[in-house]
């Protein structure tokens, strides 16, 4: 579904996407793993066309897209759940999710009904939310678009750990509906809980690829490259 090769994205002259290669299969869930600053972030505005990557090609569904433009690439069907959700303080929350619909299986009532704490406040300000009712709004302003992928940057960041273990339903009911996850996580036990397949991203590029339970069990990999204690 979406295949990603040896892109390098610069910020100025400041190289910080430097050859990354990865791959994420149709209906699977795909976790991009890594301390704070390895580029994650840098992966996903690429990714979105936000900062497009200067060198390397992004093949979404047999197309390039590397050069496309933002809303190219959303309407060719990647959908972006940006780190720090991105809600428009003075924008409702009917009026964000109107604004993002494509039609398709998710409409903004079937947001609601998933989000029901989202219809409570559908006529709330962006301003108006809480950080947890600010990533369901996120998470539900993608899923209204109806992408063949989602791009997921953080979406536990600072939720509490009922909401944590909703997303990560929601993560897998969409897997299992055909729709696939790039999942990039800072929680490495959060996203081995989730995912299908784990890469580990330090300094720009990419130092691991294994099955979730793999890298689980690497004490060398979780201490090195993501700071986590040995078992």
């Amino acid at each position: 579904m979406l295949n990603i090769v040896d892109v390098h994205t610069y910020y100025g002259d400041s190289h910080v996407l430097q050859g990354v290669t990865l791959g994420a299969a149709s209906g699977a869930v795909t976790a991009v793993l890594g301390r704070n600053g390895a580029g994650k972030t840098t992966l996903c505005r690429s990714l979105a066309g936000l900062t497009p990557a200067r060198t390397g090609r992004v093949v979404f569904d047999g197309v390039d897209v590397t050069r496309l433009s933002p809303h190219q690439i959303s309407a060719a069907g990647i959908g972006l759940v940006p780190q720090g959700r991105h809600i428009f303080p003075s924008l409702t929350v009917q009026e964000h999710l109107a604004i993002a619909e494509r039609v398709g299986r998710w409409d903004v009532q079937k947001a609601f009904a998933r989000f029901p704490r989202l219809a409570e406040r559908r006529h709330n300000r962006g301003n108006e939310l809480s950080g947890g009712e600010q990533q369901m709004l996120a998470i539900a302003r993608a899923l209204v678009g109806n992408p063949a992928c989602i791009v997921m940057d953080e979406p536990t960041e600072g939720l509490a750990p009922a909401l944590i273990a909703d997303v990560g339903t929601l993560i897998r009911e969409l897997a299992h509906e055909g729709t696939s996850i790039l999942l990039v996580e800072q929680n490495a036990a959060f996203a081995v809980e989730v995912a299908d397949y784990v890469h580990v991203m330090s300094k720009g590029t990419i130092v691991h690829s294994s099955e979730p339970r793999a890298l689980w069990e690497n004490d060398d990999i979780r201490t090195q490259w993501l700071g986590l204690p040995k078992h």
